[in-house]
């Protein structure tokens, strides 16, 4: 049979036991110690891991704005360079346009200026080139005119004094006069003036026209230059 244990051997193993315990706390505080410090190196990880994610994040952020920014600048560019080259082609194209309006205004003024002097020609008294006998020399102007057609068509010089006094009295023998009133034109005073186109088509212009027609309305109402002259003292017109 056994026996029982003495006080020295009780109290080494309680120390035992105490020592046992006392280690298995501190190994668990080592290990909780041990715990927490793994822990906090984990979470310190994670945030520097979080941290250069963010950093590679704000990184490619910052080089895709700055991308978008180089392409807006590129567009940018392109749009303006095309809007300089716009301009520059309307600049060119309004500078061509005055061009042409420029050479059109100087062909009109020029196509006026040859159509006002032809005209002007038109108007100018043409020459009468036809033989002038020597009864009539002693006139001059349309009256020297007056006197060779009359001859021409049949009257006796005798005649042309009536003459002289009718169309002196009508219109001082002007081949442009023109009454203002009744709008008779020309040497004879035709009303209107467009009847001496029976003649010729230069009736504004020509005393021969005017004359040879005056002559013919002479003859075939009055039947001479004084039986005109005759009715015109007697009425005041002919």
């Amino acid at each position: 049979m056994s026996l029982p244990p003495t006080k020295g051997h009780f109290v080494s193993r309680s120390w035992s036991r105490f020592g046992a315990r006392t280690a298995a706390v501190a190994l668990l505080s080592v290990g909780v110690a041990g715990g927490f410090y793994l822990g906090e190196d984990r979470q310190t990880q994670q945030q520097g891991l979080t941290a250069q994610v963010g950093l590679q994040v704000d990184q490619a952020e910052y080089e895709y704005q700055h991308e978008r920014q180089a392409e807006h600048r590129i567009s940018s560019a392109k749009q303006r360079a095309a809007e300089y080259q716009a301009k520059l082609r309307a600049a060119e194209a309004a500078k061509e346009a005055a061009e042409r309006a420029r050479e059109a205004e100087a062909a009109a003024a020029s196509r006026k200026k040859k159509r006002e002097a032809k005209e002007a020609a038109a108007k100018e008294a043409k020459p009468y080139d036809g033989p002038i006998p020597a009864s009539c020399n002693e006139y001059g102007g349309n009256r020297k005119i007056g006197c060779a057609l009359m001859i021409d068509a049949g009257f006796g010089i005798d005649q042309f004094p009536c003459l002289d006094k009718l169309w002196t009295k009508e219109s001082g023998w002007n081949h442009k006069a023109r009454n203002s009133s009744s709008g008779a034109y020309g040497i004879p005073q035709a009303l209107p003036g467009s009847k001496m186109g029976s003649v010729a088509d230069d009736w504004e212009t020509n005393p021969a026209t005017q004359i040879k027609w005056g002559l013919g309305y002479i003859e075939g109402r009055y039947g001479s230059p004084c039986g005109a002259w005759r009715h015109s003292q007697s009425t005041g017109w002919y």
